[in-house]
């Protein structure tokens, strides 16, 4: 079975012999557990699969209470029968397109992390396509894809074509034009007719090999749905598909002699009604762990400060984009309260929150969440000041000296454009 509450990156199917279902607690009518041997078990149970055991608490099961032991099948059917349910129940989004925030798969941000709205689900919007119950659509269906010199394995569900491609070993993928093919032969032919060497649409940033160019999905459809293929190998909650009109794609690419290699994406809505600078994040899994996710994130501010706004990623965002944004924030609001300088002489430099925001063009909420987690907000004689210990700058220093790359705003060449007039679009 697939993990339930718990991310799917590294999911496999369990067979019944695999599940041990003496452990498994059983609800009652008075709300209490039990158990059909009436022997006290832990309130977990243990399933062993492939890469690591994982625990997770068992779903309350729809089932009348029962003196016998249910097997696997029964358990699994029970888990099944109210996660289908709970969907019923929810609002129909069918037909509508969705965003992910990954550097994209969407895990929900844990309360008092991040502000949110009190809906306990995520936002839906035209950027949002929920996933239905078809355990077939949950599944990972592509084994393997060839990305230029790099075989990747990926990790959720894409809606390629069902029969053509999801039942073969490999899918070749174009890293200029990012269409699909099913052999390296057809590949190779498509390469011989293929005039692209760069992403479609503006180049509007370089420096050294690092470039990255806006691409209007409406005027590049066919590689925008491409891009949300691609993309959504790696993400797993919400993602782009087919109406991609109301939005920009920005990609960013190594250069080489061979032409433009994609590293990594973030779309936006060309109009947010919530101050979003970002519907969804990826960094290419042969280019993580080296500083290009910080780069798009710190990329997505500087074109919110030539807009002259505070921006914030859409939410929920993934595991992965999480830990991203929570570092860039803490290293980026670290970097101005450390080099703030007094006014005058022997007086305590002074910042308010809105001057944060506007430096950084972080949100508020997010720059008080922030400080939050990092614990340096104190209430102290009727105000709240900010402590920074010498510990807590040693650090941030030595995560400041690992990010080598970095954005130079001097090096953007770019101007915001209208989207509220609909003939732009």
């Amino acid at each position: 079975m697939d993990w339930v509450s718990v991310n799917k990156r590294l999911d496999e199917w369990v067979t019944e012999e695999r599940l041990d279902t003496r452990k498994v607690l059983f609800p009652r009518r008075d709300g209490s557990a039990g158990t059909g041997t009436g022997v006290s078990t832990p309130k977990k149970i243990t399933l062993g699969a492939g890469g690591g055991a994982c625990s997770t608490s068992r779903p309350s099961s729809p089932v009348q209470p029962s003196t016998e032991l249910l097997n696997g099948s029964a358990v699994l059917a029970a888990a099944l029968q109210k996660k289908m349910s709970r969907k019923r129940k929810a609002p129909s989004v069918e037909g509508e397109s969705g965003a992910v925030v990954g550097v994209g798969s969407a895990v929900p941000v844990a309360p008092g992390e991040i502000p949110e709205s009190s809906s306990p689900g995520p936002r839906i919007t035209g950027s949002l396509v929920a996933h239905h119950d078809d355990i077939v659509t949950r599944m990972k269906n592509v084994e393997m894809i060839e990305l230029g010199r790099h075989r990747i394995r990926p990790w959720y569900f894409s809606p390629y074509p069902q029969v053509e491609l999801v039942h073969l070993p490999c899918i070749y993928i174009c890293e200029f034009c990012l269409k699909y093919r099913k052999s390296r032969k057809c590949l190779e032919r498509h390469l011989v007719k293929c005039n692209l060497r760069h992403p479609p649409g503006n180049e509007i940033y370089r420096k050294g090999s690092i470039s990255f160019f806006e691409i209007d999905g409406r005027k590049n459809k066919v590689y925008a749905q491409n891009l949300c293929l691609l993309a959504k190998l790696f993400l797993d909650h919400k993602t782009l598909y087919y109406d991609t009109d109301p939005f920009l794609f920005y990609v960013m690419t190594d250069c080489d002699s061979r032409g433009f290699h994609i590293v990594g994406y973030f779309s936006k809505e060309k109009e947010s009604t919530e101050d979003y600078n970002v519907a969804c994040i990826l960094t290419m899994p042969p280019y993580q762990r080296k500083g290009y996710g910080k780069l798009l994130i710190e990329f997505s501010y500087e074109l919110s400060k030539f807009e002259g706004k505070t921006g914030s990623p859409e939410k929920p965002l993934s595991d992965l984009g999480l830990l991203s944004y929570r570092s860039y924030w803490a290293q980026t609001i670290l970097d101005i309260l450390i080099t703030l300088k007094p006014v005058g002489e022997n007086e305590k430099p002074q910042i308010t929150i809105n001057e944060i925001c506007e430096m950084t063009s972080i949100k508020k909420e997010d720059v008080i969440s922030t400080l939050q987690n990092l614990n340096l907000i104190n209430y102290y004689k009727g105000q709240y000041i900010i402590t920074i210990n010498s510990e807590t700058i040693t650090s941030h220093r030595k995560a400041m000296e690992k990010r080598k790359i970095r954005i130079d705003s001097k090096c953007l060449h770019w101007t915001p454009k209208d989207w509220s007039k609909r003939a732009k679009w």
